[in-house]
């Protein structure tokens, strides 16, 4: 029969060997919270605000917009959202390709969209939680216009706080992209390959 001796021996050895397995563990993530997810829109407004009064051409803003797109929106989230059913379908490479021409689109078109703001700025307001997701509230106020909202949804799902859409005066991003979208693959006659050169002009 082992003493008390071995068997506290052994404890303490089983012991310091879970601690070391525990040790390389990952930890568990955080939850987002309403903090974090207004503290990305105060990064996100700040580039955006720094971006359009700095009176650069609008081809070095919109490349400008592009990286700010690539820092703190969730793309490839947004990219296979609005490509809807046909993502399902598409290849590794298919998808990889459209995320990328996706990028380009989506960065020009809302950097041109952002760049109408300029001389004015946009100030974050709150945060509230609205299901697995936050929503961030912040005000445009630009010369001669009566102020509006531009509201953020920001998830961690991708591993990192991230906004993955964008609502302006009440116009959703995902819901008007997906339809845009599901419009350009018809004219192409489903063919996803035409799309993504395409995108790459619009």
């Amino acid at each position: 029969m082992p003493s008390d001796m071995t068997l506290t021996r052994r404890g303490f050895a089983a012991g310091i060997a879970a601690a070391a397995a525990l040790a390389v563990l990952p930890l568990p993530a955080r939850a987002l919270t309403a903090e974090a997810a207004k503290g990305l829109v105060d990064k996100t407004v700040a580039d955006i605000n720094s971006i359009i009064n700095s009176g650069k051409s609008e081809g070095a803003m919109l490349r400008d917009f592009e990286k700010l797109f690539t820092r703190y929106a969730d793309v490839p989230t947004i990219a296979r959202s609005v490509l809807g059913t046909a993502a399902r379908s598409a290849s590794k490479g298919q998808l990889s390709a459209y995320t990328k021409s996706f990028q380009g689109y989506i960065s020009r078109k809302y950097g041109r969209r952002f760049r109408e703001f300029q001389g004015g700025q946009i100030e974050v307001a709150e945060a509230r939680a609205v299901k697995s997701y936050y929503e961030v509230i912040s005000t445009a106020r630009l010369q001669g216009e009566s102020p509006f909202e531009v509201r953020w949804h920001v998830s961690d799902k991708s591993g990192k706080s991230l906004f993955f859409n964008i609502i302006i005066e009440g116009v959703n991003m995902l819901a008007s992209e997906r339809t845009e979208m599901g419009a350009l693959l018809d004219q192409r006659g489903g063919d996803l390959d035409r799309l993504i050169a395409d995108l790459k002009t619009l």
